[in-house]
């Protein structure tokens, strides 16, 4: 993990070949399957994958707290690279500020997220960047949720 002038950037070799992957991370029935930390699920997903579409993607906590976020596909190049802006939302993919989920009100409207998808050997290396936190207790626990989301894609692949 690095918090340094990118942002949050994660790195993870995944047992899986990078095309599986990008469809775990494309095809809304797959992602809702392992999207979102440790004990959330996913109960609602859209992607418009094409530059300009847009997603809304819905995670529910374990009590029961449906959090939505909606973003814009700014570049895609096919199983090697997605970058999109993301927004917190509400059910209907209108953007709403962090405070609509009890978080502050420092975290911008837009954050860019950018993932890498690399053949290692018929692995993939993911990278992900998360570029716009404001540094701090925020930025940690995104880094915590990045990694249970991605440990639950882990387990879904295998």
């Amino acid at each position: 993990m690095d918090t340094k002038a990118k942002g949050v950037v994660i790195e993870r070799l995944l047992d899986a070949p990078r095309e599986v992957v990008w469809r775990a991370w494309t095809v809304p029935e797959e992602r809702m399957r392992w999207w979102g930390p440790t004990g959330y699920t996913s109960p609602a997903c859209k992607i418009d994958l094409k530059v300009g579409g847009k997603y809304l993607f819905c995670m529910e906590t374990p009590e029961g707290q449906k959090m939505y976020s909606t973003g814009v596909y700014r570049e895609i190049v096919l199983n090697e690279r997605l970058v999109y802006v993301d927004s917190f939302s509400d059910g209907d993919g209108n953007v709403v500020s962090a405070e609509a989920y009890g978080m502050p009100a420092t975290i911008p409207l837009e954050m860019k997220i950018t993932l890498t998808f690399e053949d290692v050997g018929g692995k993939t290396k993911l990278t992900i960047v998360h570029e716009g936190l404001p540094a701090g207790e925020m930025s940690d626990m995104t880094v915590i949720g990045w990694n249970e989301s991605i440990d639950r894609l882990a387990a879904y692949l295998n």
